[in-house]
């Protein structure tokens, strides 16, 4: 892998702008059975802009796994898996139904890691979220491109997460992930063709969203305090997958909560901290 020509992808930029509207609010409450108001001018639902200004790609521009193709704004990593690792977010402001919302992109680090399963290649994009011009949110993303195991190698036994202070149920049914990818315009096979991923990925079935995790947390959070955080930080550490129901969970005091979620019986899949 020629890091040296992948790290030239650094500091390449992008800009994409939406207008928020109630039909899109609705379609986002629907998917996480919730309620708000929908009217002009009304607070958004919070992370609602990883629904708006996503990057649109022909048909003949994707990849065989449903991403555009690499080389674009994206570096062309030579490795077939592409994951959501974690990210940031932090809050100035609210977005208003009825914004126009822009997202500005700019790729800020390219590294290489070792890991069990062999090389990591990890890409860092900043985001700057304003609405009517107006900062709302800066955003840090981490994305992780590993290679397919070539053998199913012998499970290591996992310790079960533990459960939260605070702990609710979610079923990840089929639908709720595809509804999720449409609204995020995700066409990453991953989330919605079983057959590819157990064929063609080796997953036992679905994969969860990490973006999607991150709202459930992130809403979980401002529900149980009552308003919406400052600042929020995710890390995924494990798949979730559609053959089983997963949790929110939430323990702590103070400015901080600390969150995770984890299918029934299994590791922490993704661990959060919230901050006021």
């Amino acid at each position: 892998m020629d890091l040296s020509h992948l790290q030239s992808w650094i500091g390449r930029e992008q800009r994409d702008s939406e207008r928020l509207s109630p039909t899109l609010v609705r379609q986002f409450n629907a998917t996480f059975d919730r309620t708000s108001d929908v009217s002009p001018g009304a607070e958004a639902p919070l992370l609602i802009h990883l629904c708006l200004a996503q990057p649109i790609a022909p048909m003949a521009e994707l990849g065989r796994d449903g991403h555009p193709a690499l080389g674009g704004f994206l570096p062309p990593v030579p490795l077939p898996r592409r994951m959501w690792a974690g990210g940031a977010f932090t809050f100035h402001d609210s977005i208003r139904i009825g914004e126009e919302v822009t997202r500005h992109s700019t790729i800020t680090d390219v590294t290489l890691k070792e890991g069990r399963s062999g090389s990591l290649c990890f890409v860092t994009v900043d985001h700057e979220i304003t609405s009517n011009g107006r900062k709302v949110l800066s955003e840090r993303q981490d994305i992780v491109y590993r290679d397919i195991p070539q053998t199913a190698g012998v499970a290591k036994p996992v310790e079960p997460a533990p459960v939260g202070v605070e702990s609710r149920s979610v079923i990840p049914h089929p639908t709720l992930l595809f509804r999720y990818s449409a609204l995020t315009f995700n066409g990453h096979r991953i989330h919605y063709d079983k057959p590819f991923c157990i064929e063609q990925e080796g997953y036992p079935g679905l994969v969860v969203h990490g973006p999607m995790q991150a709202t459930m947390l992130c809403q979980y959070a401002a529900d149980l305090r009552g308003v919406a955080p400052r600042a929020f930080s995710f890390r995924s550490l494990s798949p979730i997958f559609d053959d089983a129901a997963f949790t929110l969970n939430a323990s702590g005091e103070g400015a901080d909560l600390r969150l995770w979620t984890a299918r029934t019986n299994g590791p922490v899949a993704m661990e959060a901290q919230a901050t006021w």
